[in-house]
């Protein structure tokens, strides 16, 4: 819901409020963000009036009635007004706010103060999208209705355009900027900064908490209290969104718990370079700042020409971390994710990297898909070197056609052999790069970003492909749209294994070389959004080198992102908890694959892989031809049981426990799966206790758990303490017992009502602690996992 009246604006959510005000000098005051100002009526309509309106506005404006200090007053005009301590809704250097600005500007006489005064607003319902850009989908959350605001710049006549729209049932505001030269300036003009979101509040003491990482680990939760100076979240070069720093942030205070307490979750709909920057002031407010990342951009703005940021999505909660994503989960899965797979439960699939890496051929593929459709798989993805004479990661990037060594039929009579078995065909490409060996590069080396006449910096043995350039562009939509059909494929793995480094395009003239790192961008979503609409029943999962594009924009084209190349279970539920602060699950690809992991060498049980896995889009990655009987069968019953619950992993509220664990929980709350993992096993702790969130507590569940086998040789030489006969560890009658002979395991079997539940949690049966084994004892070991079920006692 929006209101305005008398240059006052309002702007609601089921539990959030959003208000700032015009000063009689034309300057947008910033008055609150957060919790809900104005309780809504018994019918659950709004109860802001005219009246109270004004009466917010006077209530919260700031009362400035004398100039403090060395402070600039902004006119002599508006008397003591001094911005740099004033909450406002953009600001700009030049007049007085000598903070981190919204928008820097220079002009074409070197000058660069800025000062931006209202001049109209629209309301409206529904939303606009942007122009080159993926935006927030208004469809779905019903009264969605957008707010713009005109500013125009004092002395130039610039007028910049403010945009809020408002999704009400998803607590969500997204908010973006548009600037544009009139037709009858002079001049162009040079946009250094133009930010998609400010956000100033009345307190400092604030806790940042941003993400960071690298390849292979990334997510880690970071908190910075700000009480003074300035937290940065940036990407400052990579030319992606990045693994080093996801754009993803959140704001609290610093007694806001998982359950408790006012948090902002804010992301962007943008896939380069950004930047999120919380700074205090010695006036008590802070400020908060997201956007492209000014650091080596520039934007030439011609006569008549404009400029649009990326959508920031804003995203409040009076309930703690836990509330705030589980609305911003909510939010994505129903306005940034898209199109026929949007509500679909996606496939269990077999990815054949980690079986294979580059040395394959068809026989060997089709003997491991068989295998795998055997036990329940689904889809199987061909992943890296199919193509030119990729033997390994030197050559052929760019050369999209088949190795006939390798796939004699090409990759239509694979496709169609696997459609024949009934299974779906994936195909891996990494299309934005260029190997320097390669056709491409020999034909068309000025398409491959790099500065003429200088060494060029490699990453992964390859360059990344111009998408600045429309020839570029068009190119690329025409071979992928040929692969894609001639594939007949179902899946395509998009990756992208580099960043960026010297930085170029000769299709830019110098002074434009600042817009490369943004005109790639644009070129990409051009592309993507081409291929999407051409292939809209296909199934895209973005990769960059696993998480380093994982992002609202590369939601906005494919329903779900490769979440880290780490495939190491416990390193995996590290990552993936720190994707869940802001992605729901339903976005993020994860796989079990072999054990050791190939990443860090650590063993891990198959149940541990698979439960970790579960809680994300489920793979296998592993040749399934290599695994013994009792293998096979494990993930025979992984997979039966995950299809049966699938529903609601892809859909069911996500909740943080203590600890590491993780609870889903299905839309109408029938049906509950709680993730417990032990780190490190300790001797005589026999105790555990689940408390959960979430259920219904009017209903009895019945809480059960996932049985987990348990073999003689788990238990080492301990076993000689019951065996009638010695049995030496490692040797041929410990194997023969561990393959026929089972150990009991325990098997939770409780009903509890939803309200105790919730209130005290379920007592679980004993881990075993170091004296006595029984039907009954839990064998919880170090990296061990176990998978909680709660159904709720309904009648059929």
């Amino acid at each position: 819901m929006i209101r305005s009246k008398d240059g006052v604006f309002y702007l609601e959510t089921a539990h959030s409020s959003y208000l700032f005000h015009i000063l009689p000098g034309g300057q947008p005051e910033h008055l609150h963000y957060g919790e809900r100002l104005v309780r809504g009526t018994a019918e659950g309509e709004s109860a802001v009036s005219d009246e109270l309106l004004a009466r917010l506005a006077e209530g919260l404006k700031e009362k400035q009635l004398y100039p403090s200090g060395n402070m600039v007053e902004y006119s002599a005009e508006t008397g003591a007004l001094c911005l740099e301590n004033l909450c406002t809704e953009l600001s700009s250097f030049g007049k007085g706010d000598i903070r981190d600005p919204f928008i820097e500007l220079c002009f074409s006489d070197g000058s660069t103060t800025c000062d931006f005064v209202y001049e109209n607003y629209m309301i409206r319902n529904g939303k606009r999208q942007p122009s080159e850009m993926p935006g927030a989908l208004p469809e779905g959350d019903g009264g969605v209705q957008e707010l713009t605001v005109w500013y125009r710049e004092r002395e130039t006549g610039l007028s910049l355009e403010l945009r809020y729209a408002v999704f009400p049932e998803t607590d969500v505001i997204v908010r973006s900027a548009v600037l544009q030269v009139p037709k009858d300036a002079g001049e162009p003009v040079i946009v250094r900064r133009l930010m998609s979101a400010q956000l100033d509040f009345h307190e400092t003491g604030l806790r940042f908490t941003a993400f960071h990482g690298h390849w292979a680990d990334e997510m880690n939760r970071f908190d910075t209290v700000v009480d003074a100076g300035r937290a940065v979240n940036d990407e400052l070069r990579a030319g992606v969104s990045g693994s080093r720093s996801n754009p993803f942030v959140m704001i609290s205070r610093a007694d806001t718990t998982e359950e408790f307490g006012a948090c902002v979750g804010i992301n962007l709909i943008y896939s380069g370079n950004h930047y999120e920057a919380l700074s205090a002031d010695g006036f008590d407010k802070s400020r908060f700042l997201t956007g492209i990342q000014p650091a080596g951009f520039s934007f030439r703005l011609s006569p008549g020409e404009s400029f649009e940021t990326p959508e920031a999505v804003l995203c409040f909660s009076p309930e703690g971390f836990g509330g705030m994503s589980r609305a911003m989960h909510r939010f994505v899965r129903r306005h940034i994710v898209r199109g026929y797979w949007r509500d679909r439960e996606r496939p269990v699939l077999l990815n054949s990297w980690e079986a294979n890496y580059f040395r394959f051929d068809e026989r060997g593929l089709i003997r491991q898909a068989k295998s795998a459709r055997d036990l329940g798989i689904e889809l199987f993805v061909l992943d890296d070197g199919w193509f030119g004479t990729r033997d390994d990661d030197r050559s052929s990037l760019g050369d999209w056609t088949e190795n006939r060594k390798k796939l004699p039929g090409g990759l239509a009579r694979l496709s169609e052999k696997l459609h024949a078995m009934g299974m779906q065909f994936g195909l891996w490409v990494e299309p934005e790069m260029i190997s320097e060996r390669s056709t491409l590069y020999a034909g068309h080396p000025e398409w491959a970003v790099r500065i003429p006449g200088r060494t060029h910096a490699l990453g992964r043995n390859q360059m990344i492909l111009d998408l600045t350039r429309s020839d570029v562009q068009v190119w690329l939509i025409d071979e992928m749209t040929r692969v894609f059909s001639e594939g007949q494929v179902d899946y395509v793995k998009w990756d992208m294994n580099r960043i960026f480094s010297d930085c170029f395009s000769s299709e830019l003239d110098a002074d434009r070389q600042g817009e490369f790192a943004h005109r790639y961008v644009l070129g990409l979503y051009r592309v993507l959004g081409e291929l999407t609409e051409r292939f809209p029943r296909v199934l895209f999962e973005g990769c960059a080198s696993g998480g380093n594009r994982f992002d609202l924009g590369m939601l906005s084209f494919f329903p779900q992102i490769w979440g880290s190349d780490d495939t190491d279970a416990i390193c995996r539920a590290d990552i993936q908890r720190g994707y869940s602060y802001g992605y729901p699950l339903s976005a993020v690809g994860a796989h079990v694959s072999a054990s050791p992991n190939h990443q860090t060498l650590n063993t891990a049980p198959m149940e541990t892989r698979f439960a970790v896995a579960a809680f994300g889009c489920l793979g296998y990655e592993c040749d399934p031809c290599d695994l013994s009987d009792e293998e096979r069968e494990e993930i025979r019953e992984q997979i039966a049981w995950y299809r049966d619950w699938r529903e609601v992993f892809a859909g069911g509220e996500l909740y943080r426990l203590p600890g590491d664990g993780m609870l889903i929980v299905s839309a109408d709350r029938l049906r509950a799966a709680a993730l417990l993992l032990c780190r490190e096993s300790r001797p005589n702790r026999p105790f555990m206790q689940l408390k959960v969130r979430g259920l219904d507590e009017h209903l009895l569940y019945h809480v059960t758990s996932r049985r987990v086998p348990v073999r003689v040789r788990d238990f080492g030489s301990l076993v000689n303490t019951m065996s009638p006969i010695h049995v030496r560890e490692g040797g041929m009658v410990q194997d023969l017992l561990s393959r026929f002979y089972k150990m009991p395991a325990e098997q939770e079997d409780q009903i509890v009502p939803g309200s105790a539940l919730m209130a005290c949690g379920v007592r679980l049966l004993p881990n075993y602690g170091g004296t006595g084994y029984g039907e009954g004892t839990r064998v919880f070991r170090s990296r061990d996992a176990r998978l909680i079920l709660f159904e709720a006692c309904v009648d059929s």
